[in-house]
């Protein structure tokens, strides 16, 4: 017993010890309890803003944190005000210009540096193969006869990278060039935009950079001609460039070139006289005659020699509204030539103004209407207006300075008010070839490329001066051909094997010839001996030009072969016109008789609609069978 003594006492003890920890929490933790509550009542949220900017300062960490937003605020305006005014310090020493791709004179400068020697040693380019007939762009195998063997007719072109600043020097001023290609529209079309700066403050320096531009840019435009078209936006947009066609390439009658050009060249010089007067700086052309007789040609020879740029006003695009086509005009430059085609197709009935009205109010009274089952789908084509074509070409806000080309087939389905002078102020038509024009076609097949452009028929001459040309094809040496001579051979394109395999052994038909046949030489006498055969074969006014080319294209390098054979060609275009005349008046009649018996039942329809429905059929008219009258 006297044992356990010393162990029952450590046990009282720490028991004791331990109740004397429990009391002490119990008494820390009721007065912890009444130290929170007495915080939260002084922690009330006061109501006026004094006292609560006084409780916000009490706390230490949030006064940290707001000397912090304070002091690195002022920091970031200290930065920005520093590199805004270095930024502006630095831009005051340059001039910057920006350059749109819609605008002619980002091509002037796409150009100009295409022609720098910093340029074409440029480490970072952009390859590109769609240079849309422009010479803008550095071409890499331009003259290079290692890439002739290529099968692909592309060529490979530098262009200036996005996003990519390229340095250099321009009358000892530094320069720094930037494309930046940017997507915008809804169907993601890619914008460019060329951005120049030049370490300059002499604005003279940006104007000689434009003229020199500019400059560059007609000299390499100097044998060409441009041609605009206008997109779905109203803007114009530059398709392509082409060869400037020589005049005397055109084959007219005598005079017809002289008296257009004569009068587009004093119009383009008149521009005071006009002033001066009151008289509107516009002048329109109409040409109207049978298709194929050279109307198209003949204005691109006309833009080419007068130096003017083409921009082709489509009236049938899908959209085009009298708006879109005020704001195409609108946005013609003060010297070009508009180009409208076929302006009598424009309106499906007819350019006048009784059609063009009937048209728009039909398309107005079938807006908004369900469209019946089985009904064709509405019509894709233009909403345009014969009063808005003509308010576009004469109205207020019309250009000036602009020449303007209509051509058409049917002369006489246009309106008075469109041709009146003002609007058209000269007409000139383009019949079919005559013996002349004929004559002169085959003259200019056959001579040489280097010969003049005038026809060397003069009968008077000595063959011994004129001496003996070729056709322009590569020739046999020594070979010289008479008038006796026998036609050139003909290499046909077909084997021997294909011709045996053939049914019954025939050789298939074919009209051609290859390019590696030689062609004779011709002296000028007897080219002009054999364009005067060829024109008695051809009948006057009955053949066009467009049938007398195509008909010499496949006679190329045979011109006694072609004399030989025109007159069969003649008689077979004449049959086939006569039979094609046939049908179309067939098809006519046809037409004319389903309209009038249309017509009748519409007549019958009214005339049934307008009697009374609550009459008594009476004896006779049950007897007699119903009768219909036809004209």
């Amino acid at each position: 017993m006297a044992a356990f003594l010393p162990i029952v006492q450590q046990v009282l003890s720490g028991l004791s010890t331990q109740l004397d920890g429990a009391a002490n929490l119990s008494a820390n933790a009721t007065a912890a309890a009444s130290v929170t509550s007495a915080t939260a009542t002084s922690l009330t949220i006061p109501t006026d803003l004094p006292s609560l900017f006084a409780l916000l300062s009490s706390f230490s960490a949030l006064r940290d944190w707001m000397k912090l937003v304070v002091v690195g605020g002022f920091i970031e305006m200290c930065r920005r005000f520093f590199f805004g005014g270095y930024a502006q310090i630095i831009s005051s020493f340059y001039i910057t210009a920006s350059f749109d791709e819609q605008d002619v004179s980002y091509t002037w400068m796409m150009v100009w540096l295409s022609k720098q020697p910093s340029w074409s040693k440029a480490r970072a380019v952009q390859v590109s193969t769609n240079t849309m007939a422009q010479n803008t762009v550095i071409v890499v195998d331009d003259d290079d006869d290692r890439y002739k063997s290529f099968k692909s007719s592309r060529k490979l072109a530098y262009l200036p990278s996005p996003s990519i600043t390229y340095n250099l020097w321009y009358k000892r001023r530094w320069m720094t060039i930037t494309r930046i290609q940017s997507q915008t529209g809804w169907y993601g079309s890619k914008e460019q935009t060329l951005h120049v700066s030049i370490l300059t403050r002499d604005h003279s320096i940006l104007v000689s950079l434009l003229q020199e531009a500019r400059r560059d840019y007609l000299a390499a435009q100097q044998h060409k001609m441009c041609v605009y078209v206008s997109d779905t936006s109203n803007n114009w947009c530059h398709r392509a460039c082409r060869e400037k066609r020589s005049m005397n390439s055109i084959i007219l009658d005598p005079g017809v070139k002289d008296i257009l050009i004569e009068d587009a060249k004093d119009f383009l010089l008149s521009k005071e006289w006009y002033a001066e007067r009151g008289i509107p700086h516009r002048r329109g052309y109409l040409l109207y005659g049978a298709p194929g007789s050279g109307k198209t040609s003949f204005i691109h020879a006309v833009a080419g020699e007068l130096g003017l740029d083409v921009y082709i006003l489509s009236l049938s695009r899908i959209g085009l509204d009298d708006s879109a086509l005020s704001e195409l005009v609108n946005g013609l430059p003060s010297r070009c030539v508009a180009l409208m085609e076929d302006i009598d197709a424009a309106f499906t009935s007819g350019l006048n103004r009784e059609t063009s009205t009937a048209a728009i109010e039909s398309q107005d009274n079938n807006a908004g209407k369900p469209t019946p089952p089985g009904a064709p789908p509405p019509p894709t084509t233009s909403r345009l207006s014969l009063s808005g074509l003509l308010n576009a070409l004469d109205g207020v806000g019309a250009q000036e300075g602009r020449i303007l080309f209509a051509t058409t087939n049917r002369y006489s389905a246009l309106d008075p008010a469109l041709i009146r002078p003002g609007r058209m102020d000269l007409h000139i038509e383009f019949t079919l070839a005559s013996k002349f024009q004929a004559k002169q076609l085959f003259s200019r097949f056959y001579l040489p490329a280097h010969n003049p452009d005038t026809i060397l028929a003069d009968d008077e001459k000595d063959e011994d001066d004129t001496g003996s040309v070729d056709s322009g094809y590569n020739s046999v040496a020594g070979e010289e051909a008479d008038e006796k001579a026998p036609p050139s051979p003909v290499e046909s394109n077909f084997s021997a094997s294909s011709a045996e395999g053939s049914e019954g052994g025939e050789k298939p038909t074919y009209n051609g010839v290859s390019h590696q046949s030689r062609a004779p030489k011709l002296k000028l006498k007897q080219i002009a001996n054999l364009a005067s055969q060829f024109s008695e074969a051809i009948p006057e006014r009955e053949i066009s030009m467009a049938s007398l080319q195509g008909y010499l294209m496949a006679y190329k390098i045979r011109p006694f072969e072609a004399v030989a054979d025109v007159k069969a060609w003649v008689e077979k275009e004449l049959k086939e016109r006569t039979e094609r005349k046939e049908k179309e008046a067939e098809a006519e009649k046809a037409k004319a008789a389903a309209a009038a018996l249309e017509k009748e039942k519409e007549a019958e329809k009214a005339k049934a609609a307008a009697a009374p429905k609550d009459a008594a059929p009476t004896a006779e008219t049950l007897k007699e069978p119903a009768r219909i009258t036809t004209s």
